[in-house]
């Protein structure tokens, strides 16, 4: 059992935060991930920064787009990375997109993961049928969750077959649109929330895309086991860099 599973077996709404590797500087990765775990954070997503990110908003486009100007690669990244867990215990994740994982060698990339501590990876582009064919025995060589992503708009047979092939949590999209805060969630996303939870999956879900207060973490969580903060975690690192991580976290956890 790795160290998600662990981490969702608590007894408690699950706050992950999402932000991108090497900004708002090359070398803070490291640092957020130390200020992370102090704040009480329960999991990371480390965005693998890429030229081409369809599902992100522009806030997580923009970030991205810095960090590979501030020379963010692969290879750098997982040199940052290489004594992280020294000081992180916390559940990490590489969320990113399926193409440089690709040039790296998806086998290489998947044993440097493993040698450093990654706990799971969030492709969004790479398909279940793709994973199930040419890479899961991959991933279960070097024992790492692969995070599969359902919407609105998958439908409930789709939604049970993710769940039959996953191995950790459902990453759970509240919305068809892509990445960014918003002042709440409507009806539609309620009832979405509420089907899912009626579904009783075997596995957790945990709800990415729109969270940005306490508010709207409460929400998220009323029926699922957690939720992650992205765009408005990395709006806060531009106008307060790393010194504002731990208000910002404590702001969220008022409710």
């Amino acid at each position: 059992m790795n160290r998600i599973n662990y981490k969702l077996q608590e007894d408690k709404k699950l706050l992950s935060i999402y932000f991108s590797a090497g900004y708002p500087n090359l070398e803070d990765t490291m640092p957020i991930l130390e200020s992370l775990e102090n704040s009480d954070v329960d999991m990371v997503e480390i965005g693998l920064p890429f030229s081409d990110p369809l599902a992100d908003g522009p806030t997580i486009q923009k970030s991205s787009t810095q960090a590979l100007k501030n020379g963010m690669t692969t290879e750098i990244l997982f040199e940052q990375l290489k004594n992280v867990r020294e000081t992180v215990s916390i559940p990490l994740i590489i969320m990113g997109y399926f193409n440089p994982m690709l040039q790296y060698g998806v086998d290489a990339f998947c044993k440097k993961c493993a040698s450093i501590g990654i706990d799971g990876l969030i492709i969004p582009d790479l398909p279940l049928a793709e994973y199930n064919e040419h890479y899961r025995d991959i991933f279960e060589k070097y024992k790492l969750s692969n995070i599969f992503l359902i919407t609105p708009q998958t439908t409930t047979e789709r939604i049970h077959e993710i769940d039959t092939n996953s191995n950790s949590f459902i990453y759970m999209v509240s919305s068809a649109s892509v990445t960014g805060s918003k002042s709440g969630f409507g009806k539609e996303q309620t009832d979405y929330f509420k089907r899912i939870s009626h579904l009783e999956l075997k596995h957790p879900q945990i709800v990415g895309f729109g969270i940005s207060t306490a508010e709207t973490f409460k929400a998220a969580t009323k029926d699922e086991k957690g939720a992650i903060i992205g765009s408005a975690f990395i709006k806060m690192l531009k106008q307060e860099g790393l010194k504002g991580i731990p208000n910002f976290i404590s702001s969220i956890r008022t409710v």
